[in-house]
């Protein structure tokens, strides 16, 4: 079985043309994302045909559950199809279709180079049912408005999250002090896991720097620490947007490299970045 292995921004993805196969996906993603064992790699990436849009992507975590949306590896899944062909000449974007919805990616022609890739992750989710959270709301309040800074108690300490969904869920807290300080290894699976999350969170630890830049680490559910990730990155500026702490475009700086997020506060959240391939290969089809 042949695969690409792509990256973006350190967030890596092992990519497999499965229009012509059926397999066991879970057990497969467990097997390649595996980083002594396999090829390694946060998530297996699944090109599919689409009756709704241009082309299909199925993303499964490093542990073999499914994801509902992916902002880096969908970069990368584009910048597969650009490197192979399979996109129009001349075309200016895009219609991937995820379990999220149907996600608009434009592509900005450039001279000698195939081309930036900028991609939609649609508007943010804020209403508690749909993120999913579980959390005690008043009769009389509309659960559709942003829940920021709610107090989550972990290993005793109360830290206040802000949650919204961008496809999948996200648990974004600010801290003062370098991100590098905090003891995500330990606390990450705490959050992800907590009671709160029906269908567990990903978790971002940021601090603003200016109104420009954040720096920020994720924990991502089904995956454990990244080096980055997209949607990560779109949680974070949308929370800090609500909390009036940046402007409409802002550089989220995570340990394997920069992303921008765009977003007017009310539309869709636009996401770019860096996205790459490594190198192909082969799996033994027996495994």
């Amino acid at each position: 079985m042949n695969f690409t292995k792509l990256q973006g921004a350190g967030n890596d993805f092992i990519l497999v043309d499965a229009r012509n196969q059926e397999r066991d996906w879970p057990k497969l993603a467990a097997a390649m994302c595996d980083r002594h064992y396999g090829i390694g790699g946060d998530g297996l990436l699944l090109l599919l045909p689409s009756a709704k849009a241009d082309f299909c992507m199925r993303v499964y975590n490093a542990d073999g559950s499914e994801a509902e949306a992916c902002g880096n590896g969908l970069r990368c899944f584009v910048r597969y199809l650009l490197e192979n062909g399979l996109t129009a000449d001349g075309a200016d974007h895009i219609l991937i279709e995820t379990r999220a919805g149907i996600s608009e990616v434009r592509l900005q022609q450039t001279a000698n180079q195939l081309p930036a890739i900028q991609v939609s992750l649609g508007l943010p989710v804020f209403k508690a049912s749909e993120i999913p959270v579980t959390i005690d709301v008043a009769p009389n309040i509309v659960d559709i408005k942003p829940i920021l800074d709610y107090p989550v108690v972990i290993d005793g300490d109360t830290l206040p999250m802000s949650f919204v969904s961008l496809g999948n869920p996200h648990a974004v807290y600010f801290v003062a002090h370098p991100v590098a300080d905090f003891p995500l290894s330990q606390t990450g699976p705490k959050v992800e896991r907590h009671r709160m999350f029906p269908n567990r969170v990903n978790f971002e630890v940021a601090r603003v720097i200016d109104r420009q830049r954040i720096e920020a680490r994720v924990w991502e559910r089904g995956v454990g620490e990244t080096l980055a990730c997209g949607t990560g990155a779109a949680a974070i500026a949308v929370i800090a947007r609500l909390h009036g702490l940046i402007d409409r475009s802002a550089d989220i700086k995570l340990p394997g490299g920069t992303l921008n997020v765009e977003w007017d506060g009310a539309g869709e959240v636009l996401l770019s970045g860096p996205a790459e391939t490594v190198f192909t290969g082969e799996w033994p089809t027996e495994v």
